[in-house]
């Protein structure tokens, strides 16, 4: 594509372009070789964009978000003290509270319990109390200043693409479409649409907000795009709009070399079996199954070791889970240009999701940013999740591994004996992957693709969902700027 075939672009989203998120990255892979003049973004986290990312930039300023500007403000002032209070006593310094207000309101990715226990599940009242505090500041108000409307008219986008995800990143990005008359495309990277404040947090306010704002992100979008295949094909029948399937994509440098070989394990050393990323949504617990399981064949004869590189606050909150498990180790936490080496290095990958019926919800469409990385390293990968989740679907489609679609710790056992004992079926299955990622995840591949989406969702009118039939309602189960 030419330079100037390229859409201008204003991308609206709590994630900033970087490599330290799911989402960032993402984000980062799917705008590759991207004008900078023709890329904008306005972004609400509290970080910077990565070094290398191209276009122009704004944080959209807490201070837009006045309540809980403020109520963050007071928290930090009580936090102070008591932090002092912590040091004083046990001789370091301790976080007391681990509830942030910050960050991308809505998402359950950011709740999560404290470490140390044996179950790290936290007590009922706080996570009911974080959750009613997480909806609260969804939904108080937030204002879009004029510097900011002209901010955003003079960056001259022909559409805004945006991820949504909450009711303040959903009010923004209408904001943002309708002061330069353009259309948006949202792009779902889960079913947050019927899983969001569904709880009845706050007299069941911000489960009104959520509808009443997705509606108007449906009547100004002219297309939409979902993390997978399977996830696009709903939402297209779901919300009469068409969908496009991007998940995330592998440079062409991060493959592994189709001729290359597993790494070499003297007689007797354990086959490494490697999971890398968060272990929120209760994918700790599928994790601990998979540990039990590989303590179990290592009990056995068959020396295998589970090494989990997850992110530090993950580590810190759920460790205690895997207390007591000699088969599983707790490995460092990883860069992102640390991933594909370490990918490459292991003998199986594991991918795993949760069994519990709120999580699955959630999930049923999500494809982790990691199974593009996991198959374009050319090793074999071990799913355990629901077997009607997309992630799961996109593994067996690939046949590079084996995915066990149910909570049986006997068919986990029988998935992962021959893993771990043949060698050459470790290579046959990784070549598998390794193909399926050339076809499907290459960056040069799906970028093109992506760009050629946004240029005709920018040609085409807002609106394009249909209101729904009588009787049917539509599913919903830089610098700061401003």
């Amino acid at each position: 594509m030419r330079v100037d075939e390229y859409p201008r672009v204003l991308v609206v989203s709590a994630a900033v372009f970087d490599r330290s998120t799911g989402t960032g990255i993402t984000l980062s892979n799917l705008f590759t070789g991207w004008p900078a003049d023709r890329l904008a973004q306005l972004y609400a986290e509290d970080r910077a964009p990565d070094p290398d990312a191209v276009g122009t930039f704004a944080r959209f300023a807490p201070r837009n978000a006045p309540v809980e500007y403020h109520l963050f403000r007071q928290w930090e002032r009580v936090r102070r003290p008591l932090r002092a209070v912590v040091k004083g006593s046990a001789g370091v310094a301790a976080p007391v509270g681990s509830t942030s207000l910050t960050g991308p309101v809505g998402s359950a990715a950011g709740a999560g319990p404290v470490a140390g226990a044996r179950n790290p599940a936290p007590g009922a009242v706080r996570a009911q109390l974080r959750t009613q505090l997480r909806a609260f500041v969804d939904l108080s108000p937030v204002r879009v200043p004029a510097d900011v409307r002209r901010w955003v008219r003079d960056q001259r986008p022909d559409v805004v693409y945006t991820t949504l995800g909450s009711i303040r990143i959903m009010r923004l990005a209408v904001a943002a479409a309708q002061e330069c008359r353009v259309p948006l495309v949202p792009h779902f990277m889960d079913d947050w649409p019927t899983t969001l404040y569904t709880g009845g947090q706050v007299l069941g306010l911000p489960r009104l907000a959520v509808r009443a704002g997705f509606r108007d992100v449906l009547r100004h979008s002219s297309y939409g795009m979902g993390i997978s295949e399977a996830m696009a094909r709903e939402f297209e029948r779901r919300y009469r709009l068409p969908f496009a399937a991007f998940g995330n994509c592998v440079d062409a440098a991060d493959f592994a070399d189709p001729g290359g070989r597993a790494p070499d394990r003297p007689a007797g050393t354990p086959v490494e079996l490697v999971y890398v990323g968060g272990l929120h949504l209760d994918r700790w617990r599928s994790l601990r199954r998979v540990g039990e399981a590989v303590g179990r064949l290592a009990a056995r004869g068959t020396p295998a070791r589970l090494t989990v590189h997850a992110p530090a606050v993950d580590v810190g909150r759920y460790a205690g889970a895997f207390a007591g498990m000699p088969a599983v180790h707790l490995g460092r936490s990883l860069a992102s240009d640390e991933v594909a080496g370490v990918l490459r290095g292991a003998d199986v990958l594991v991918h795993v999701e949760s069994f519990a019926a709120e999580h699955r919800r959630y999930t049923r469409y999500s494809l982790s940013t990691k199974i593009p990385q996991y198959l374009a390293a050319g090793r074999p990968v071990l799913g355990f999740g629901p077997a009607e989740l997309a992630s799961m679907a996109h593994l067996a489609a690939a046949d590079a591994g084996a995915v066990v679609g149910h909570d049986d710790p006997a068919a986990l056992a029988a998935a992962l004996g021959p893993l771990c004992a043949d060698a050459e079926l470790r290579a046959r299955l990784g070549r598998r992957g390794l193909a399926y990622a050339v076809r499907h995840h290459r960056t040069d591949r799906v970028a093109a693709r992506f760009a050629e989406v946004l240029r005709e969702a920018a040609g085409r009118p807002a609106g394009a969902a249909l209101a729904p039939r009588p009787g049917r309602t539509v599913a919903l189960e830089g610098s700061d700027v401003g």
